[in-house]
């Protein structure tokens, strides 16, 4: 963090300055110390610039202004939507859910979809979905055994992934059940790897070089995936009597302002954004839940005297979800590695004054999440895993933002808090687990979101 006095010398100097300053680095360095070595590469560049700082372009992606200022936050959060493109500035992940996706869509289009999507992420239905979270975690984890080593985020994705199938496709066990689980999750091991990322981050690379090249291997993968959604949207619209409580049912019964459905094209590729969305971002939180209520025993202690203050058993889902450690535990574990370390970019389509500097029309702006999650100003010690904070003081969503904000902030947030503590809560009710490597864990890339290095290991100790 810059000093004071830079910070005042800075200021008086803004209205003079057409951009923020920021780094010079080549394209190719750049590139590789955002790919690898994200974190240290971020706040290297943070020290030096401050809290608005200017990227020159990289990898094929445009120059932006990266922020990780709650009130410069607050500014891009609350300024007109009409002023920014956001669509067109999140490309990169067009490959994995579709062009008709919510997150690539702008203006009246994304207004109107994401009132289709909001309304089976709220009320009452996050009862039903409760009870299927806490049924899949307890038919997954019941595979364990006393002594048992295994590793957290495979075994929270199967969870993750099960619950998505059930809650967004109905699916219960079946053979279309067991291809799209494959699939899917064969289609995320493709970018599993850091270098793998590359093919997301270079357009260059994104060439099917035959069945058995990355990129090649990606697209019938996802080919095959297209074939099975399809098969279950003709169906379950040509069979209106079989609509349940899952998500898709609601999405086929849903109409904009005109009356119209959406067409199978939309509904394929917002069931893709909420595949990915929602499975491997929640069950990396869990797996660095996991680690962290397990590397330091007085969370975990003070975790179980709260779960044991009530009967877990016969609890309702809504009961446990509301525990103040639980969520406090749930908030510092997206704080501190937060699952996205960027808000989704902001295009503006007109020059705009933004915190005394003049932007050009075409300007990227980004909040930074980790840079803004790591501010010693608003979370003293930072680095340090304390739940205590979120019992202390409310932060405001311009500096605890981990699902984005403004008209962009991640539909599925509640669902993914609701899930992360149910999940938690039924593992943590079942089995006493020992952490096998007892070091600090760093983030690494795995495709566009970051997770634990190596999983979390951890072993059986005890069935309650």
């Amino acid at each position: 963090m810059i000093s004071l006095r830079q910070r005042l010398k800075q200021s008086s100097n803004q209205t003079n300055s057409k951009l923020p300053a920021g780094p010079n680095d080549s394209q190719f360095l750049q590139t590789l110390w955002i790919i690898l070595k994200p974190m240290n590469y971020l706040e290297r560049i943070e020290k030096r610039y401050g809290d608005i700082f200017y990227s020159p372009p990289f990898a094929g992606i445009p120059a932006q202004i990266i922020i990780s200022n709650p009130q410069a936050i607050q500014t891009l959060f609350t300024a007109d939507p009409k002023l920014f493109n956001s669509g067109e500035g999140n490309k990169i992940i067009q490959p994995l859910v579709g062009s008709n996706s919510l997150i690539l869509l702008d203006g009246e289009r994304h207004l109107q979809q994401r009132k289709l999507l909001m309304p089976p992420f709220h009320g009452e239905r996050m009862r039903t979905y409760g009870q299927v979270i806490s049924e899949t975690t307890e038919n997954v984890i019941t595979k364990l055994k006393l002594g048992q080593k295994f590793i957290a985020r495979p075994l929270m994705q199967e969870i993750s992934l099960t619950v998505i199938l059930r809650t967004i496709f109905g699916l219960e066990e079946g053979e279309r059940y067991q291809k799209i689980k494959k699939l899917l999750s064969g289609m995320l091991d493709i970018f599993n790897f850091p270098l793998s990322a590359v093919f997301l981050f270079f357009k260059f690379l994104q060439r099917d070089l035959g069945p058995f090249s990355p990129w090649g291997r990606f697209l019938r993968q996802r080919q095959q995936l297209d074939e099975l959604l399809y098969q279950e949207i003709r169906e379950r619209r040509n069979q209106p009597d079989s609509q349940g409580e899952d998500i898709l049912s609601l999405l086929l019964l849903a109409r904009d302002e005109n009356g119209q459905p959406m067409t199978d094209e939309e509904l394929r590729d917002e069931l893709m954004t909420m595949l990915f969305a929602g499975h491997e971002t929640t069950a990396t939180a869990l797996a660095w839940a996991l680690y962290w209520i397990h590397y330091l025993p007085e969370v975990r202690e003070k975790l179980l005297s709260e779960l044991n203050s009530i009967d877990i058993n016969n609890a309702e889902p809504m009961e446990i979800a509301k525990l103040p450690y639980l969520n406090a535990v749930c908030s510092e574990t997206l704080r501190i590695y937060p699952i996205a370390f960027f808000t989704l970019a902001r295009i503006l389509q007109e020059p705009m004054e933004f915190m005394g500097y003049q932007l050009p029309k075409g300007m990227i702006l980004s909040g930074c999440i980790y840079l803004t999650h790591h501010r010693p100003d608003i979370y003293p010690q930072p680095k340090r895993f304390k739940p205590e904070r979120f019992l202390e003081r409310q932060f405001s969503p311009y500096e605890y933002l981990p699902f984005g904000g403004g008209n962009r902030r991640c539909l599925g947030a509640a669902f993914a808090m609701f899930e992360m503590k149910l999940v938690l809560a039924t593992i943590l009710s079942h089995y006493s687990l020992e952490l096998l490597e007892k070091r600090p864990l760093l983030p690494v890339r795995r495709g566009l979101t970051f997770t634990p290095a190596g999983g979390v290991r951890l072993r059986v100790k005890e069935v309650i």
